[in-house]
């Protein structure tokens, strides 16, 4: 399903995902953590690489590819993966259960969302 309208809204940090049975937002960090690419996703069936510390990241710009995806570039110089409108689509349905997953994750590995935090260990 091909979106009908999309908007960037930096202040919110988000992009609304317009469709004919609703609206959807997508926080950039989210986009970020579930970005496409091999390099987030690994190149082969469970070898993706956890994100972290994308809390505050940015958009630069998002650029169209083709008439089947987007391209997304982020200011941590992630720009590579292509969003189909059918992994958007994904995205929107499915935002609620891949973040908490995405949460537990970032739990059990000890990491944060943010960047500023820093993990010592006791000696």
């Amino acid at each position: 399903m091909i979106p009908t309208a999309i908007n960037v809204n930096k202040q919110q940090r988000s992009v609304e995902l317009h469709y004919k049975d609703g609206v959807f937002t997508l926080s950039f960090e989210f986009l970020r953590v579930f970005s496409p690419s091999a390099e987030v996703r690994g190149h082969g069936t469970g070898n993706g690489v956890l994100q972290y510390g994308k809390k505050d990241v940015g958009l630069l710009r998002m650029e169209p590819a083709g008439n089947y995806a987007l391209k997304l570039v982020f200011d941590d110089g992630h720009d590579s993966g292509l969003y189909d409108w059918s992994y958007l689509r994904h995205l929107c349905v499915n935002q609620q259960t891949l973040w908490q997953e995405y949460l537990q994750q970032l739990q059990a590995a000890g990491q944060s969302r943010s960047t500023h935090v820093i993990n010592f260990k006791a000696l």
